[in-house]
C-alpha cells in the first residue's frame, strides 16, 4: 500500500515529477509531462498500478533521507544488520528525453538489494510489452516506450521486472529509466555519473540567485526549489501540485486533479519570485499568463493546462481504488468551467504587480487589461462559485467582489502612476460602488466581521486578504474584527479552515476537509499586519513544523490525526511560506497594493 502523503519526496526535470516514498518506491510518475497519464500510479491504488522500488531485501522504510544540499537530488539510506546503503534518486533537467536515474551506493558492509520495476501505462491500466533490446530492457505500449539500462541482471516475474544483487561498501550501481514516444528513435540514456554532477550544478546555480536574507533561509530555499520543480520549463507555467486525487478527507470524495495552472495563484507566486530575486521566472510566469488568457475576456477561465490549453474535461478512473480508498480518482477538473469573478481582478492585480516591479510592460498586456476591465464592469454584480470552486449554488461571495474592486483599483493606479490611457473617472466610480456595496452587504455589524457572502453568517479565510489587497487598511476596526472572527470561528487547533463545508450547504459536497495551509499563512500575515507580531511568528513556527522530513507541504493538514491531506507538494502552501517568511523577516516586500492607495474605510 502507498505511504502517508507526508512520506513522499519529489524529484523532477522541469517537465514532470516523480514521487518517492520513504520505502524507496516511486509510486507516482507521469510521462512525458506533469499532466500526462501515469506509468506509476501505486499512489492511488497499490503496486499493481505501477511502481519502481529499490531497497534492501526485506527492508521497510528507510533509516533517514534528505536532499543533497540545495538540490532536488534525493538521498535515502538504510542501516541493516549487514551494512548500510544509500539510493540516490534524481531526474536530470530534460534534454533529448526524460530520464529517471537511481544510483545504489554501498556505505558499509555488504547489503542484499531488491529491485522491482512494474510499469503500467495509462494510470495503471495498460501492461506494456517487455523485451530485451540490448543493452537495455524495453517496454512498449501504444504511444509510450521506456528503456531501462543497468549492469545488474534482470528477470521477469509476475508481470514485473526484478533483480537481486549485493552492494559492497564503496560500490555504485546505477539504473537509468528513459522515456520516449514509441514512434520516435530510441534515445541514448544519460551517463549517470555525469548527469548527477550536471544536475547538482544546475540546482546549485539556480538557488544561488536567491537573495532572501531573513531568519528562515533553509525553509525558504527548499520552498523555492520545490516551486521551481513544479514549473513547466517549456512555457513557464507553474502547476498547483504534482499529483491528482489525494484526498482532502481520508476515504472521502473531495479528490481533485491539481496538475494545472490556476490564475488565482498568479499574484502570490509573483510576490514570492520577485521578492526573492527570481525575476526571469516571474517574467516567464507573466508571459504564460498573457498567452493563456488571450482571447474573449468573457471566456476567461480560472485554470489552464501547462501549455495554456483551455479544455480540461473531468472524468474518473474507476479501476483505481483511490488513495486509502478515497474515491473517485479524477482526471481533469470541471471547475475550469465555473464562473469565479475574482480571477478577472487577480489577473489585473498580477499584471499590476509586474508593472510595479519594473518588468517591462507591453501594449498587448495593457490592451488585454482594458478588455478584461470592460467585461468585469458589466459582470461584477453576478453571483459566482468563489475562489474555492464550490459546487453548490452561486452566491455573492465577498472575496470575489473585493477582487473585482482590486481590478479597478489597479487600473486607476496604472493611469495615475504610469500614464497609461483609460477611462479613469468611470473606473473610479465603479471601484467606489463596489467598495460601498461590500461594506454594506458583506459586513456583519453584530459580530464585527466580514462574511463569506452577502447575507450569510459564514466566514471565509479569503477575508484575511482584505488588507493585503488594499481594500481597507490593517488598522481598520472591521479588519481587526474579521481577523479575530476567523481565529474564533474558522480555526482548528490554531490552523485555518477555508470555510465550514457543513455550514449553509455552501459547497454542495459531502464530508469535510483539513486545515488549508495557504490560509494559515494568510493568518500569519494578517496577524503581523494588525500588530500582533509575536502571535504571527508563533503560528509561522508551528506551520514550519508541519513540513515533512524533507521540507515539503501538501495542501492541507489534519490537526486530529497529524497527517497531510490533499495534493502534494502544494505550490500555494509553499508560496505562502515564502511570503510570510519575508514579511516576518522585514525584507522588502512587493505587494499588490500600495498602502498610500488604500481606502480609508468609508462605507
Amino acid at each position: 500500500m502507498p505511504g502517508r502523503i507526508e512520506d513522499y519526496a519529489i524529484i523532477g526535470d522541469l517537465q514532470t515529477a516523480a514521487m518517492v516514498g520513504r520505502d524507496g518506491s516511486i509510486d507516482w510518475l507521469c510521462l512525458p509531462r506533469f499532466d500526462s497519464a501515469a506509468c506509476f500510479a501505486a499512489l492511488l491504488h497499490d503496486e499493481t498500478a505501477g511502481r519502481w522500488r529499490i531497497a534492501p531485501s526485506g527492508a521497510g522504510v528507510a533509516t533517514r533521507r534528505r536532499y543533497r544540499d540545495d538540490t532536488l537530488i534525493l538521498e535515502t539510506e538504510w542501516d541493516t544488520p549487514a551494512g548500510s546503503v544509500r539510493v540516490i534518486d534524481y531526474m536530470p533537467p530534460r534534454g533529448e528525453a526524460a530520464d529517471v536515474v537511481r544510483v545504489v551506493e554501498g556505505l558499509s558492509g555488504t547489503v542484499s538489494m531488491h529491485m522491482d520495476l512494474r510499469l503500467r501505462f495509462d494510470y495503471g491500466r495498460v501492461a506494456p510489452w517487455v523485451r530485451r533490446q540490448e543493452p537495455d530492457l524495453g517496454a512498449i505500449a501504444g504511444p509510450d516506450a521506456v528503456w531501462l539500462r543497468t549492469d545488474v541482471e534482470l528477470r521477469g516475474q509476475d508481470q514485473s521486472t526484478v533483480a537481486e544483487f549485493e552492494i559492497r561498501a564503496g560500490q555504485r550501481v546505477p539504473f537509468v529509466l528513459t522515456y520516449q514516444l514509441s514512434h520516435l528513435p530510441r534515445p541514448e540514456p544519460v551517463d549517470p555519473e555525469r548527469a548527477l554532477a550536471e544536475t547538482e550544478h544546475f540546482w546549485h546555480d539556480w538557488i544561488s540567485r536567491c537573495d532572501y536574507d531573513g531568519r528562515w533561509p533553509d525553509a525558504v530555499r527548499r520552498a523555492l526549489l520545490t516551486l521551481k520543480a513544479l514549473t513547466y520549463a517549456p512555457t513557464g507555467g507553474i502547476l498547483a501540485a504534482a499529483t491528482t486525487s489525494l484526498p482532502e478527507q481520508l476515504g472521502g470524495t473531495r479528490n481533485w486533479d491539481y496538475r494545472y495552472c490556476w490564475l488565482r495563484d498568479a499574484t502570490f507566486t509573483l510576490q514570492a519570485l520577485l521578492g526573492t530575486g527570481y525575476v526571469a521566472e516571474a517574467e516567464a510566469w507573466r508571459e504564460w499568463l498573457l498567452r493563456a488568457v488571450a482571447g474573449d475576456p468573457a471566456d476567461l477561465q480560472i485554470m489552464y493546462a501547462l501549455d495554456g490549453t483551455r479544455r480540461l474535461p473531468e472524468y474518473t478512473l474507476d479501476w483505481l481504488d483511490g488513495y486509502e480508498g478515497s474515491r473517485p480518482v479524477r482526471i481533469g477538473n470541471a471547475a475550469a468551467d465555473q464562473l469565479q469573478l475574482d480571477v478577472w481582478g487577480e489577473v489585473i492585480d498580477g499584471l499590476h504587480l509586474s508593472r510595479e516591479a519594473g518588468i517591462a510592460a507591453t501594449d498587448t498586456a495593457w490592451d488585454l487589461q482594458l478588455a478584461l476591465l470592460d467585461h468585469l464592469e458589466g459582470a461584477w454584480r453576478q453571483p459566482d462559485n468563489s475562489l474555492w470552486e464550490v459546487r453548490g449554488p452561486r452566491r455573492h461571495f465577498v472575496h470575489s467582489k473585493v477582487m473585482a474592486w482590486a481590478g479597478f483599483d489597479r487600473a486607476v493606479t496604472a493611469v495615475e502612476r504610469h500614464g497609461l490611457d483609460g477611462p479613469v473617472d468611470r473606473w473610479r466610480a465603479v471601484r467606489d460602488e463596489i467598495h460601498a456595496e461590500v461594506c454594506a452587504k458583506g459586513f456583519d455589524t453584530d459580530r464585527n466581521t466580514f462574511t463569506q457572502s452577502y447575507g450569510s453568517r459564514g466566514l471565509d479565510a479569503a477575508l484575511l486578504l482584505i488588507p493585503r489587497v488594499g481594500f481597507l487598511p490593517a488598522d481598520d476596526p472591521r479588519v481587526i474584527g474579521t481577523v479575530e472572527a476567523v481565529q474564533r470561528e474558522l480555526c482548528q487547533d490554531g490552523f485555518v479552515l477555508r470555510y465550514r463545508p457543513e455550514a449553509e450547504g455552501v459547497d454542495g459536497l459531502p464530508g469535510t476537509e483539513g486545515a488549508f495551509l495557504a490560509c494559515s499563512f494568510w493568518l500569519v500575515d494578517a496577524l503581523h499586519d494588525i500588530g500582533r507580531r509575536a502571535e504571527a511568528e508563533q503560528l509561522f513556527e508551528r506551520l514550519l513544523e508541519l513540513r515533512n522530513d524533507v521540507g515539503l507541504l501538501a495542501e492541507e493538514y489534519d490537526p486530529v490525526t497529524g497527517r497531510h491531506l490533499g495534493n502534494t507538494p502544494q505550490a500555494f502552501s509553499l508560496v505562502g511560506l515564502v511570503n510570510s517568511a519575508r514579511q516576518l523577516s522585514g525584507t522588502t516586500t512587493h505587494t499588490s497594493a500600495d498602502p498610500a492607495q488604500q481606502h480609508t474605510g468609508r462605507r
